[in-house]
């Protein structure tokens, strides 16, 4: 079974999921603000796909941290706590597909490879 991981009114993962509907992938959400970043499927995706990868650092709940907040984040230890203070900070959709497999945000010409 394919999890999809996000924010219900994230744009991105509104795409995300509407895709996965559109191409007949059946798929479980998991929403961050009802259920909060789960620490060991966290643990998971920053070995799988670093830090650097699942921080969105362009989004606006970054850019409203403090400069020592942000400062601090320089290796996947530092960056798992703010994740799991700030949930909003990770980058959307994080996908776990049926396979194992784990992407990070929403790339259509990926996904479609994978199904």
């Amino acid at each position: 079974m394919t999890t999809l991981y996000g924010i219900p009114n994230c744009d991105t993962v509104k795409k995300a999921r509407t895709w996965l509907a559109e191409h007949g992938v059946t798929h479980t959400f998991h929403d961050f603000k009802k259920h909060g970043v789960p620490e060991p499927d966290l643990s998971r995706w920053l070995a799988a796909a670093g830090w650097e990868t699942l921080v969105n650092r362009k989004g606006t709940t970054w850019r409203g941290l403090d400069e020592a907040t942000r400062s601090a984040v320089v290796d996947n230890a530092s960056a798992r706590t703010l994740l799991l203070a700030h949930a909003s900070v990770i980058k959307r959709p994080v996908v776990v597909w049926a396979d194992g497999a784990i992407t990070v945000g929403f790339d259509a010409a990926d996904w479609q490879r994978r199904v």
